[in-house]
């Protein structure tokens, strides 16, 4: 049986970052993977209750925080960590590091009470440590152009709603996590032609020899 493997789509609002999940699906599809797609927060029931809450009722950063990491315990337990053992590929759209990008480097949140958080909730027995993506397809994207694509395209959240200068600080808190662990991080200039994306995100995980 394959290892599992366990992918993350991170970036701001607006990177297009969704877009191609679908089609690394395929990609794995093709080589006989079996895959999940999933999102955070949300993957489960419970989670996706979890989700409506967070993306529109107000509350404090800290109880943000809670929910997002609530959200994730019951994800993992629920869906990551069973596809996982049965070797499976799953590629989930955001995970921990848009914890850290947006309720950290955006709400200003305190990054340590996060990294304890974190701890806490991705220890699982199967990963013998926390548990982390293999591999995290970072969408880098100036929050202008971002802002530029949203425009218009449907009725904004609490996070999509913000103003420009909290992407600026979300950007950076990924440039922060990527700085961190450059290992687990693909980079993808997200502001060419679809096209090009796609092949950047396809040649980056063919190199890691998973396709």
């Amino acid at each position: 049986m394959s290892e599992g493997l366990f992918i993350t789509f991170e970036g701001i609002d607006g990177a297009g970052k969704s877009t191609h999940i679908d089609a690394l699906a395929a990609a794995f599809h093709a080589v006989g993977r079996k895959v999940v797609l999933t999102r955070e927060p949300g993957g489960t029931p419970l989670a996706e209750k979890l989700r409506g809450l967070a993306l529109n009722d107000p509350m404090d950063p800290l109880t943000e925080a809670l929910v997002m990491f609530a959200a994730r315990r019951d994800h993992l337990l629920q869906v990551i960590e069973p596809a996982l053992a049965r070797g499976d590929v799953v590629l989930c759209d955001r995970f921990t590091d848009a914890t850290f990008a947006y309720q950290g480097a955006g709400r200003g949140f305190d990054l340590q009470v996060l990294a304890t958080l974190e701890r806490w909730v991705q220890d699982v027995p199967a990963a013998r440590s926390l548990r982390q993506p293999h591999l995290t397809v970072w969408f880098d994207l100036d929050p202008a152009i971002a802002a530029q694509r949203l425009a218009g395209a449907r009725v904004p959240d609490r996070f999509e709603s913000q103003p420009q200068t909290f992407f600026a600080r979300v950007a950076q808190g990924y440039a922060d996590r990527a700085a961190g662990d450059p290992q687990r991080f693909l980079r993808i200039a997200a502001d060419r032609p679809r096209e090009q994306v796609w092949s950047a995100v396809e040649q980056g995980v063919r190199a890691r020899g998973w396709l």
